[in-house]
């Protein structure tokens, strides 16, 4: 089996790669009948004089791979048919940008394997960058306190190496008595946890964050249930909430009151109550100034995120009055960081986390025929079809949805 690591060609470049060279090597050494190729990539995070280094084929020729591994999507003129693909499509959901790639996909007879669709048998996803994607939203969410207030000027985490400089950048700031709430239950929100531990923000309980006053920076975790309620006022369980958002309305106004920055690392499903809305947001009571909103559903469950921000630009106000975009530094404005590809400013960090799960989780399926159906449960495309798991997209190919 040849397995080959293709270059990024989407725009804006992402230098992130599936594997690092010293991930290879561990690839190589535990399932020594594997060849691997690296294409070669002037912008990859690892030069291709490290994979060389690392003993790896360089190459500008990967068509004679029978598996290649990549990140964003590959554009249309680049796929190579009759081969097994690995990427974020963004077509799951039907996403309309890229319907034509899909057809491209199943026109050039590719088994498409989307990094999403890696998920065990009870649908959890294996693989991902949620948790990169949580410690750069955290730090740039302090990062735009310090611009706004011009109390402090954090670098952009881009310009750092690793998550351990960022920690290092924030452990030089000082914050005000500020109250801080943190949604989310996965590997965004513990990822953005990681941060503020990191920082020693104490940790305080939901009840403490919502009675009390403190004399130092806190945060609070909030699940599902702790902003959420059934409209008939039982409690149940998150289960009941994921299986039938319809019954619940949002409980997030009580945290909104005493809020001063809010980092949303939750993951928003179909049906489920926003968490506050536009007219929330007007509310003489509703204190939040700040929002590192990682999970950017753009004109959704959280207001205040009007469209997804830039790497280059990552900041912009929202006026909760006019609902509309304001300069952040505007005094009415609620400031946002809403950066829909987090991890591509920690690339190196990203790569090597990625990969660990990557060599852990999914390589091991092409070599014990797939025993855990890890690769039948991900695959998207098979003889120019839809596979039957994804044929809810059947109407999105043939243009009707």
């Amino acid at each position: 089996m040849k397995f080959g690591i293709i270059k990024e060609r989407k725009n804006p470049p992402d230098r992130r790669v599936v594997f690092s060279p010293e991930k290879l090597k561990e690839f190589n050494k535990k399932f020594s009948d594997a060849t691997i190729k690296v294409e070669s990539s002037e912008i990859r995070v690892f030069s291709d004089e490290a994979y060389k280094s690392a003993g790896l084929e360089v190459t500008e020729n990967m068509s004679d791979c029978n598996v290649l591994l990549g990140v964003k999507e590959v554009p249309i003129e680049n796929l190579i048919p009759n081969k097994k693909y690995f990427f974020f499509s963004h077509t799951i959901k039907k996403q309309p940008y890229n319907r034509k790639l899909l057809l491209a996909i199943l026109e050039k007879n590719i088994e498409l394997y989307d990094h999403e669709t890696i998920v065990r048998e009870n649908g959890m996803r294996l693989i991902g960058f949620g948790r990169y994607a949580g410690i750069v939203g955290a730090y740039n969410g302090f990062r735009a306190i310090g611009l706004t207030k011009e109390t402090f000027n954090l670098p952009k985490a881009e310009n750092l190496d690793s998550q351990k400089e960022l920690i290092s950048e924030l452990n030089k700031i000082n914050l005000p008595n500020i109250k801080i709430l943190l949604t989310g239950n996965g590997k965004v929100a513990y990822g953005a946890k990681e941060m503020l531990d990191a920082m020693h923000i104490k940790e305080v309980s939901v009840d403490e964050y919502l009675n009390n006053s403190f004399e130092e920076p806190v945060y609070c975790l909030a699940d599902v249930l702790d902003y959420n309620k059934r409209k008939d006022g039982k409690v149940i369980d998150n289960f009941d909430f994921y299986d039938h958002p319809e019954n619940y309305e949002s409980d997030f106004m009580k945290f909104a009151k005493v809020s001063d920055l809010f980092i949303a690392g939750h993951f928003y499903g179909n049906g489920a109550p926003y968490l506050f809305t536009r007219e929330d947001a007007k509310s003489k009571d509703f204190k939040i100034k700040f929002v590192a909103d990682i999970s950017c559903d753009v004109d959704g469950p959280v207001a205040s995120t009007l469209k997804a921000s830039t790497i280059a630009d990552p900041i912009y106000g929202y006026n909760p009055e006019t609902e509309t975009e304001v300069d952040y530094k505007d005094e009415n404005a609620i400031v946002v960081m809403a950066v829909d590809n987090l991890p591509c400013e920690l690339p190196k960090d990203a790569s090597e986390g990625f990969g660990e799960m990557f060599l852990e989780n999914v390589i091991p399926a092409f070599f014990n025929n797939d025993k855990d159906g890890v690769l039948a449960r991900a695959k998207m495309t098979e003889n120019g079809k839809l596979t039957v798991r994804f044929s809810y997209l059947q109407d999105f190919v043939d243009g009707e949805d």
